[in-house]
């Protein structure tokens, strides 16, 4: 039975990697949130800050785990600002994960998003042909790459960067480059992350091609464990249900890709 942590642990931070100009990872050891599901994330805190919830990232060493973040608001750029040798509390693992089917699989990922496409990367099937959809504004802003080439080794696999202003990879949005692809090749699974304006555009995509998908959603989330109801969509606790939902489900939302809820509970459009 997976081990699940109520109390954060506190955590020194041992390497910092920078990933981009904005975006940094951050290793600490920690084997229990090593064995996160691809999909589940863990509530991080920031002494003297705030608490974040955070997809947890993969890394190349035994025993340890990550998070990837990029600065942004006050917290983000708190958590980003932090040095090798600082300490961190973490709690979780959390939530649901990605169901991983057989075949030929999509991951389609805009900026951090990619986080929790890479754990799934890891824990994917041998006999999966995947494809990784990277979706990035420029060039300097690309990340993961190298990564998950390496994570997907021997197996079949393609890794497509795409840059909206063609300075790497291809040209255009990640979800121009897929609708391209689903007319040439049969997928048998999607899974994304990124901003919701995307991550809707594929539901939609692929619910039209009758084509199962799956999107890991991001809210406000103040507890992580379904209690302050900050991160309610619809009728679910995106913490307690999700973070993974499935297109069945994201076709009937009348939240999902329209509104979200600030920090004061207020529904604010996209």
């Amino acid at each position: 039975m997976q081990s699940v942590s109520k109390t954060p642990s506190i955590r020194t931070i041992e390497k910092v990697i920078d990933e981009t100009p904005t975006v940094r990872t951050i290793i600490i050891s920690d084997s229990n949130l090593e064995n996160a599901l691809p999909g589940q994330f863990a509530m991080v805190w920031i002494p003297g800050i705030n608490e974040l919830p955070m997809s947890v990232m993969i890394t190349e060493e035994k025993g340890k785990a990550a998070f990837t973040v990029r600065k942004r608001g006050l917290s983000s750029t708190a958590l980003y600002d932090l040095k090798a040798g600082q300490q961190i509390g973490v709690r979780g693992p959390y939530g649901n994960a990605f169901d991983i089917k057989d075949g030929k699989i999509a991951l389609v990922g805009g900026g951090t998003g990619l986080v929790p496409l890479m754990r799934l990367a890891k824990f994917a099937k041998p006999t999966n042909d995947i494809t990784i959809l990277m979706g990035s504004k420029s060039k300097d802003e690309v990340f993961f790459e190298g990564l998950a080439n390496r994570i997907l080794g021997d197996k079949k696999h393609q890794v497509i960067a795409t840059t909206e202003d063609g300075s790497y990879g291809e040209r255009g949005f990640v979800t121009d480059v897929l609708e391209n692809l689903v007319k040439s090749t049969k997928f048998d699974a999607i899974y994304t992350c990124g901003p919701e304006i995307m991550m809707h555009k594929i539901v939609q995509l692929a619910n039209s091609k009758g084509i199962f998908v799956q999107a890991s959603l991001e809210r406000m989330m103040k507890c992580g464990i379904g209690i302050c109801g900050s991160c309610c969509m619809d009728e679910v606790l995106v913490c307690h249900d999700g973070t993974i939902f499935d297109g069945k489900f994201l076709a009937i939302s009348q939240e999902f890709g329209h509104t979200h809820r600030a920090k004061s509970g207020i529904l604010e459009n996209y």
